[in-house]
């Protein structure tokens, strides 16, 4: 399969027209929006789908090697990625050493919303993947942040010292902690819970990724229009650069551990993807003194539009040349 295939079917699929729609919207400054409780509700039923179904994909196929090989391999990698991210920056930026730092934190951690939209993008193509995946982005949201703060730490002032509250959130902020618990209740009730969820987790899946989707297109348009000043060619090149470096380390890491064609993929698209949620509101309790407008116009305006557009069927056919 050529990577033109999948790109087109993928700009064309109606979640990511959807996207485009919000977008237009936001950018003409329609008042077109999404109450702030619907999308809410979008995103927890998002995750809530995503994980109980990567749980009861464990739960069928067991627990191997590669299911630790990959959580560690994702933890890793989303601690190291902050440094690569940081030293780059500070070649192409001007930022402050602090909002350098907080940039980082964004480009290790992922974007859940990226990697569903992956598993979406798999499943129009029937190409199965690891349900350990979900896992494996989990484990991913929190290195970062630890990353960035032993760089801000070393490199500027304007950091809390008492980090007690920081990981309290890091690891119990509601993304984290639906997806996990989705995973482990579908490991809990395997093919029975699967077939009782069916009509949600699976029929409506589609509609509800559409509407969040528009959502999030208007967000994206906003924060372009309120953070462009932001953007230089140089600093705009470092947002689409850092999906790729990302990737190429995580297709190195996928051939190593022996994942599937979509395992590899997805695992590309979550090294490839930055954090415009979790890691925001981590950050305002540990760097309060940080720009948070540079982090989320980078990784919402510019990396996560990349993604969706030509990162994920870029993956995609990646994954299906180093992987046999």
């Amino acid at each position: 399969m050529s990577f033109f295939e999948p790109a087109l079917q993928n700009l064309l699929s109606p979640a990511i027209l959807f996207f485009g729609l919000g977008l237009v919207a936001s950018l003409l400054r329609s008042d077109l929006s999404i109450p702030e409780s619907v999308a809410k509700f979008l995103a927890l039923s998002l995750l809530f789908s995503i994980g109980f179904r990567g749980g009861t994909e464990i739960a069928h196929y067991g627990i191997d090697s590669r299911l630790m090989l990959a959580l560690g391999a994702g933890a890793g990698l989303s601690f190291l990625t902050p440094f690569a991210a940081f030293g780059l920056l500070r070649v192409v930026s001007s930022f402050r050493p602090l909002d350098a730092a907080a940039v980082s934190a964004h480009y290790g951690s992922i974007s859940i919303v990226t990697f569903i939209a992956a598993t979406s993008a798999l499943g129009r193509q029937s190409i199965p993947y690891e349900g350990f995946m979900v896992g494996v982005a989990a484990a991913m949201e929190t290195p970062a942040i630890l990353a960035a703060l032993l760089i801000a730490q070393r490199t500027s002032s304007g950091v809390v010292s008492d980090t007690a509250d920081l990981w309290r959130h890091s690891f119990l902020n509601g993304s984290v902690v639906i997806l996990i618990g989705a995973l482990l209740i579908g490991i809990i009730t395997g093919e029975r819970g699967a077939a009782a969820l069916k009509p949600f987790v699976l029929d409506l899946f589609p509609g509800l990724l559409c509407l969040f989707l528009l959502d999030i297109g208007i967000l994206v348009g906003r924060g372009l229009e309120q953070g462009r000043r932001y953007l230089t060619a140089k600093v705009g090149l470092f947002a689409f650069l850092m999906p790729l470096v990302g990737a190429t380390a995580a297709a190195l890491l996928s051939y190593a551990i022996g994942l599937s064609v979509g395992g590899a993929a997805l695992f590309m698209t979550l090294a490839a993807s930055a954090s415009y949620i979790a890691v925001p509101a981590a950050l305002r309790l540990a760097m309060p003194q940080a720009n948070p407008a540079i982090g989320l116009t980078l990784s919402l305006g510019l990396t996560f539009p990349f993604n969706l557009v030509i990162g994920i069927p870029l993956y995609m056919w990646l994954a299906q040349k180093i992987i046999r």
